[in-house]
């Protein structure tokens, strides 16, 4: 009997470890290095950075952006979860890629492992398959709702590679109307859409 208990122990402790080890050595595509190098290279660019700020769709402000203060109009992007680093990756989980037919797309989605404790629900990528150049991301969704006493805030931000990204917020204080405000910012895209 002892030396069944024994057995079952030590194959007991080895399956942990197992566990333990596929947690370590999973691997998720950093989302926030895709964006870091987006920024990079527009750092050292000479596109013209265009910004348009919609307000609950009644009003309108378009202005340009200097290439030095692009990276703090990303920042949205740039303070997300770096999927990369196992410490964050663990609070996640990688669901099966999906391949949508209508996009030409392959969606890589990452949710967290305990949505209530995670203010970022979901980060997507967007793959365009067998480019001539190997597969390409083209576009990056990150998704982030915060619900609480203090009120409601939802971003729902889109990059898309090497053209713009886009931020939706979302917001209600308790006793007040929702609002929406729209922030795009565009550096390689047509301007005639």
């Amino acid at each position: 009997m002892a030396l069944f208990m024994g057995a079952f122990l030590l194959a007991f402790i080895s399956c942990k470890e197992k566990k333990k080890e596929r947690a370590v050595t999973k691997k998720y595509i950093s989302i926030l290095s895709l964006v870091k190098n987006q920024v990079a290279h527009i750092d050292t660019s000479l596109y013209v950075i265009r910004k348009i700020v919609i307000l609950d769709s009644l009003h309108s402000d378009t202005s340009f952006i200097r290439r030095e203060d692009f990276a703090g109009e990303a920042k949205e992007f740039l303070s997300i979860p770096d999927l990369s680093d196992p410490k964050v990756a663990k609070g996640f989980v990688e669901e099966s890629p999906l391949f949508d037919q209508n996009l030409n797309r392959v969606i890589i989605t990452y949710t967290p492992v305990d949505p209530l404790k995670e203010a970022i629900k979901k980060q997507e990528l967007l793959v365009s398959p067998d480019m001539p150049d190997g597969d390409n991301v083209t576009s990056l969704i990150i998704t982030s709702i915060v619900n609480n006493r203090n009120g409601y805030l939802k971003k729902e931000m889109l990059w898309q590679m090497d053209k713009s990204f886009q931020v939706v917020v979302t917001s209600q204080l308790p006793g007040e109307p929702e609002k929406t405000v729209i922030t795009k910012v565009s550096w390689n895209e047509e301007t005639d859409q």
